[in-house]
């Protein structure tokens, strides 16, 4: 049995032993040999009762057992790993009717050995000791809402390590288990003098792992002390190239389970051991050394991956920098912050992890003393940092944004025309729209020029969006299948599913729903296969849409309930924002007014926060529908007033029209049907101009209002018509 100290190894050997004992008639013994520093065999044979005679005692021990079919318990063998491993290959091949069973913290290495590593305590296991334990050193202590979450602290934190636990338990009556909790930092004093009975090198967490530095050769030492620098563990190349750990040293240290080798071949520390091999680190002068080497290789590995990310290589990058957070983290903190930070931005962007983003790059930008505060790497930084803000459900005014990105890096044309580019993406609904459609088209004439065909693709998917905004569908879709051709030749993944958001798009505008699901499905996947959370939200919100529009209101219900859950433990404001409104649809269709209005008045105050012009708009039109269709003309009309001016404002001909048919409702209401019928002719005339008339799964409530116009007028109303 092996695996690190106080995992239990004795313990379970002599339960294995107790219940051992039919299936060895001849005897069980138990032979502790933590504190032999003589002969091994001399040891055992006192334990077997078999005296001094003279002789070899490995002779007399291998006459002793030749018949007998026993089992032998050898624990404690790693100090004299080698000399238990001759005695048992010799008792064993003269003694047929014998077994051992040995503990130690690295195996014997015998042909025909069975190697039972005992590991750590799972979560709910770990609870159960220190509970036990706590409740025994602390009367009064109990397991409950307020305790758990520390109780769970500390068993993750110490690692799941029987001994551990054990040693903390008595540390509850002194501190409680949240005062314990935060002060594990300084596990070894606050785990010190933890127990009075056992072995010296049990009674303490630092006596437990100074047993098994003693024991390593000085290679080994070396080795395990700068595998304290990585976080969460390491590759191999990660481990030879920061520490000048080779793979032999490293197996060594495995096999003496002092690290742990992870079924994804990653190696890591147990946090105990890390934070035993840090301070010898500090105490060989080399920590600020193997700092800097762990920074820069990091730093490097995160600039390859950031290569990497546009391209049919995407997913299996992302999950290497998913392994490597704790690592990169660590790294920002003690390298070149902003130049990993930047290196970083697109991961953190494809992976939705908006608000760590923006606080990294605050932090790094904090930190940093350039000799030029506007250089490329700040300024760069600077624009990752405005983009995140946003993406985090806040605006940013027009000076930083003027820092961050909107004045040239210099000679750096290209630097420049990838940040307005993704500020523009990223804020395409929000704030001035004409704006950021013309830092778009500047930006594509500069991938253009240098033959960049991922970025040219890129600026296209969210041109696409600007065409879609102002009505021009067939550039709209000549923009998205550019650029879906392009992505699907570089095989990007994310740029498929951008590519896709504006086909889906325009085919739900030109009442296409079934190409609009079917898009919509696409990229579900593909955002669930690179665990894409907010575009998940949002193609889920699409797919509910189109559910809502095929008249299928309680799937519609389903999937935007599902994507506003999902946007909100994602921290994704504007996809629940989407999918808000999206229930606000649904709720109207339902005839539940009242529930309308809540989702759908949930945002006005935070997408005038940061000038979402065009939500605002849609916002206020389906809000006066709601009053229309309560027989609130005042407010109808109010609110389709305003929702008119901005949409002509937006320059959107679409949210012309579904104002002007929302005035066309409140002035029917009034009396005004004359009024009304010509307010429905112009919104139909201006959806025919866009190449994009009223579709059917549309027209209820034009139909609504038709209907009361020819019942108020039978005789007709000059300027309606069935449409």
């Amino acid at each position: 049995m092996t695996g690190p100290g106080g995992v239990g190894k004795t313990r379970l050997a002599l339960e294995t032993a107790a219940r051992s004992t039919a299936d060895h008639p001849d005897g069980v013994w138990v032979v502790e040999l933590a504190e032999t520093t003589a002969d091994v065999a001399d040891t055992v044979a006192r334990v077997l009762g078999l005296w001094d005679e003279g002789g070899d005692p490995v002779d007399r021990l291998a006459r002793a057992l030749r018949t007998r079919r026993s089992l032998l318990v050898l624990d404690n063998c790693e100090h004299v790993v080698q000399r238990v491993t001759e005695l048992a290959g010799r008792l064993l091949a003269e003694a047929p009717g014998l077994r051992i069973l040995a503990t130690s913290r690295e195996p014997l290495g015998l042909p025909g050995e069975r190697l039972q590593i005992v590991p750590p305590l799972d979560l709910p296991g770990a609870v159960r000791l220190f509970v036990a334990r706590a409740t025994a050193a602390a009367p009064g202590f109990a397991l409950d809402e307020t305790s758990a979450p520390w109780v769970d602290a500390i068993c993750r934190r110490l690692d799941g390590l029987p001994l551990a636990l054990e040693l903390a338990a008595t540390r509850v009556r002194a501190l409680g288990v949240r005062a314990l909790a935060t002060r594990l930092d300084d596990r070894f004093r606050i785990l010190a003098d933890g127990r009075n009975v056992g072995p010296e090198r049990q009674r303490t967490l630092r006596a437990m792992i100074d047993w098994s530095w003693e024991l390593l050769t000085v290679p080994e030492r070396v080795a395990l002390r700068r595998l304290a620098v990585h976080a969460g563990g390491c590759t191999l190349d990660a481990a030879e190239t920061v520490g000048d750990t080779g793979a032999a040293v490293l197996a060594r240290l495995v096999d003496r389970s002092l690290v742990v080798r992870a079924d994804d071949d990653r190696y890591r520390l147990l946090e105990s051991v890390a934070a035993y091999s840090l301070e010898r680190l500090q105490q060989a002068g080399e920590e600020d050394e193997f700092r800097h080497r762990h920074a820069r290789y990091y730093t490097d590995l995160a600039e390859r991956a950031a290569k990497r990310l546009r391209g049919p290589e995407q997913a299996e990058w992302l999950d290497l920098l998913d392994r490597e957070a704790a690592n990169l983290a660590t790294a920002r903190a003690h390298g070149d912050a902003v130049r990993l930070a930047n290196a970083q931005g697109w991961y953190w962007y494809l992976r939705g992890r908006f608000g760590e983003a923006r606080s990294a790059f605050a932090s790094a930008l904090r930190a940093d003393t350039p000799a030029s505060p506007a250089s490329p790497a700040r300024v760069e930084a600077a624009a990752w940092l405005a983009a995140f803000t946003m993406l985090s459900g806040e605006s940013t005014d027009s000076e930083q944004l003027r820092q961050a990105a909107l004045s040239p890096h210099g000679a750096d044309a290209f630097a420049h025309a990838k940040a307005e580019w993704f500020l523009s993406h990223v804020h395409w609904a929000y704030g001035d729209l004409a704006a950021n459609e013309k830092r778009v088209d500047n930006a594509l004439a500069e991938f253009r020029a240098r033959g960049d065909r991922w970025h040219t693709a890129a600026a296209l998917a969210t041109r696409a969006r600007f065409a879609l905004g102002h009505g021009d569908l067939p550039a709209a879709a000549r923009d998205a299948e550019t650029a879906m051709s392009i992505f699907d030749e570089l095989g990007d993944p994310w740029g498929r599913l951008e590519a896709s958001d504006a086909l889906a798009r325009h085919a739900e505008i030109t009442g296409d729903l079934a190409a609009a699901a079917r898009h919509h499905r696409a990229a579900l996947r593909v955002a669930e296969d690179l665990r894409m959370w907010p575009q998940v939200s949002f193609r889920l919100s699409g797919l509910g849409r189109a559910a809502l529009l095929s008249g299928d209101l309680d799937q519609a219900r389903d999937l935007h309930e599902r994507a506003l859950d999902l946007a909100g433990r994602h921290a994704a404001r504007s996809a629940q924002e989407f999918a808000e409104i999206g229930l606000g649809l649904v709720a109207r269709a339902s005839g539940d007014l009242d529930a309308a209005e809540t989702h759908l008045r949930a945002w006005i105050g935070w997408l005038r926060g940061i000038g979402g012009t065009a939500g605002v708009v849609f916002a206020h039109t389906q809000l006066g529908f709601v009053a229309e269709e309560r027989g609130d003309a005042e407010t109808a009309l109010a609110l389709h007033t305003e929702a008119l001016t901005g949409a002509r404002a937006l320059g959107d001909p679409r949210a012309v029209a579904l104002a002007l048919e929302g005035l066309a409702g409140a002035r029917s209401l009034t009396g005004h049907h004359e009024t009304a019928a010509a307010l429905l002719t112009e919104a139909a005339a201006l959806r025919e101009s866009t190449g994009a008339p009223l579709p059917p799964a549309e027209h209820r409530d034009v139909d609504r209002m038709t209907t009361r116009l020819r019942t108020a007028t039978p005789g007709g109303i000059t300027g309606t018509s069935d449409r």
